[in-house]
């Protein structure tokens, strides 16, 4: 993703300029959430920035749910920044609107059901215990590449019947299309997904299992099955969400645990349920996806002049920091009352796999403090932050 500068057009309000580049704020390096958290504090609800081709920033809570959730308004067809990359992206569903978007989204949701999950609970324990009990009597880990690149990968290989020893190939093609500068172009990635998926699904095809690719190959969509393009665009879309984003979440976790051992004793103290739903508070505390909305038509919206074909960015973990939604936002409070938040989206294009990315999170630190009730940041951890679509920690490294 590219940082190219634009002049300012003349219909843009000088006061709401803020000449920001939402993969590099300032601060980010060293705290990601509190760098989001002061450009907020500091800005209008709706700003400009000349960075990345030009585009606005919604950086209130409400405003950027109300963005998310009004696909009349603000169109999927663009989603990345800059808008030379975003519209090279056109994966399905999330480039797509209502009503068209439906029958895709159904396709998922039955894939990755609630109940589906649930059913995942043992497997998935049994895979974090697995990877837990030989940390114990090390004293230490690289919780970065010894879990968290390993934990959530080799669950969700498992849900797509891919062999966990090509989830390095598949991690390097998603941190392509969702990191500035990468080591091949965008476009390429993305083709490379393709390249690799192909003969995949073909197989899949002709000989279907129980895993999601086979769902995706095989599911009746109002009276046919995808096509070929609209399959590997699906497929994409799903293994770029599965192998990235918990990743990363469960970094920013761990550090804050790491940190703070009046929290782990409490929620060392909770039953599974307990922490199931205390993993929404979790979630809150660090959204850690920025995308942006296509503006549908002119409008004037909370004091900015949008124009049809702008785009405007949509940090999600702004909603859950905004101290107007959510008082002391930095702390974590498991006993939260009616918090809100836009980590999973809000509206339509809601994640389809929250309910195993919470399982996950929620299994991770209910048998991590069973075990390890008691660690630190170690003094070779790398806690400094780097951003792209989805926010990440370089390399926590527990001891204890």
């Amino acid at each position: 993703m590219a940082t190219l500068a634009l002049d300012i057009p003349d219909h843009i309000d000088p006061s709401l300029v803020v000449d920001v580049d939402i993969y590099h704020v300032p601060g980010q390096v060293d705290d990601f959430h509190q760098a989001w958290k002061t450009l907020q504090q500091a800005s209008p609800p709706v700003v400009w920035t000349p960075q990345n081709e030009g585009h606005w920033i919604a950086l209130s809570g409400p405003v950027l749910a109300e963005v998310q959730s009004d696909h009349e308004r603000f169109s999927n067809q663009i989603i990345v920044i800059p808008k030379s990359v975003g519209k090279l992206h056109q994966l399905i569903p999330t480039t797509i609107d209502p009503p068209e978007h439906r029958p895709y989204r159904k396709l998922l949701n039955s894939g990755m059901s609630l109940a589906k999950v649930r059913g995942l609970h043992d497997t998935i324990r049994a895979t974090a215990v697995e990877l837990i009990e030989p940390f114990v009597a090390q004293g230490r880990c690289d919780f970065t590449a010894s879990y968290a690149q390993v934990f959530p990968i080799s669950i969700f290989m498992a849900l797509v019947g891919v062999p966990m020893a090509e989830s390095g190939h598949i991690r390097y093609l998603a941190e392509c299309m969702t990191r500035p500068n990468p080591p091949i172009p965008f476009e390429e990635a993305k083709q490379g997904f393709f390249d690799y998926l192909g003969p995949i699904l073909d197989a899949r095809r002709a000989n279907p299992g129980e895993d999601l690719l086979s769902h995706i190959v095989t599911a009746d969509i109002d009276g046919r099955q995808l096509s070929v393009e609209e399959s590997l665009a699906l497929a994409t879309q799903v293994l770029i969400a599965g192998v990235d984003t918990v990743v990363n979440f469960l970094g920013f976790t761990m550090l804050h645990l790491a940190r703070n051992p009046e929290l782990r004793k409490e929620l060392a103290g909770l039953d599974f349920p307990q922490v199931l739903a205390a993993t929404n508070e979790l979630f809150r505390r660090f959204g850690l996806v920025t995308i942006a909305r296509t503006v549908r038509h002119d409008m004037e919206f909370h004091g900015a002049s949008l124009k049809a074909g702008d785009l405007i960015c949509i940090p999600t973990q702004v909603h859950g920091l905004d101290e107007t939604v959510n008082a002391d936002s930095l702390k974590v409070d498991v006993a939260r009352k009616g918090c809100r938040h836009s980590a999973f989206g809000s509206g339509p294009h809601m994640c389809p796999g929250q309910e195993l990315a919470r399982a996950e999170v929620a299994i991770t630190i209910a048998e991590w403090l069973r075990r390890i009730p008691e660690f630190r940041l170690a003094d070779d951890a790398d806690p400094r932050c780097s951003a792209g679509i989805v926010g990440q920690i370089n390399r926590v490294v527990l001891e204890w």
